[in-house]
């Protein structure tokens, strides 16, 4: 799979339009205000314009930084956790743009693809819209977070792009990394990898970063799964994965 030079911000552009139609909308009302009030009033609407375009804009370069000009897509930052062999499984939220990638990077696994895509409870228009444009392939098997559908400790890697934010629930949460827990081998790794609502990406996409979750809340998802964090690093800008092992036995 090639992806092309802006492959991440057009893709982020068009399953969010309405966001950047609102804010289009609310600037051009700011300046239309501005034309037909006092110069104080007229100030503050001007400047509440140049904001907002600003973080637009922002927004839209720190999403090419992580997405289009760094190595996310090239996978070779999973290297050195992968083995050469083994079975493992690939886990989205209905929208799945590592598959392909990972089976040509990683051609000694046996692949399976799961979408745990639920709209009753997993209800961002973004997904329904990302979903509807590229539908799950005949080898995606549709699961809950509840139930993974395999044996217990037979899977040695279980990854997660960019997929887990979307559950939302905290206690859906914890049942999903505990389910998970059962599945892993018992040297496996859970690779999680995820924006994080910190500093950086605040600044970068501001109100947009409350649909990340805080570090904190993802190291209490695991914990309580009984999972033990190995490594914390970044992949790409604004990126960050958590490589998980078993930690202890399910009660």
């Amino acid at each position: 799979m090639n992806r092309t030079a802006l492959q991440g911000v057009t893709t982020v552009v068009r399953f969010n339009w309405h966001l950047y139609v609102l804010s289009l909308a609310g600037i051009a009302l700011l300046l239309l205000i501005a034309a037909f009030s006092p110069p104080a009033l007229a100030v503050a609407c001007v400047t509440s314009a140049v904001l907002t375009t600003l973080f637009i804009v922002i927004s839209l370069v720190a999403t090419w930084l992580a997405y289009d000009a760094s190595r996310l897509y090239q996978l070779d930052w999973l290297d050195s956790w992968m083995l050469t062999q083994g079975y493992a499984a690939n886990i989205h939220a209905g929208f799945d743009e590592t598959t392909p990638l990972l089976r040509s990077r990683f051609l000694g696994y046996t692949w399976r693809v799961f979408d745990f895509y639920n709209p009753e409870q997993h209800n961002e228009v973004s997904i329904r819209r990302a979903r509807a444009a590229n539908p799950p392939t005949s080898e995606t098997i549709a699961i809950s977070t509840q139930n993974l559908p395999v044996s217990d400790e037979s899977l040695d890697r279980i990854l997660l792009i960019l997929a887990a934010h979307e559950i939302r629930n905290p206690q859906e949460r914890i049942v999903f990394f505990r389910e998970l827990h059962r599945a892993l081998a018992a040297n496996g790794f859970i690779i999680v990898t995820e924006h994080l609502r910190d500093l950086p990406n605040i600044a970068a996409y501001n109100l947009g970063s409350f649909h990340f979750h805080r570090p904190s809340t993802w190291r209490e998802a695991f914990a309580a799964a009984h999972l033990e964090l190995v490594a914390t690093f970044q992949p790409a800008p604004l990126i960050t994965t958590f490589i998980l092992r078993k930690n202890g036995v399910l009660a």
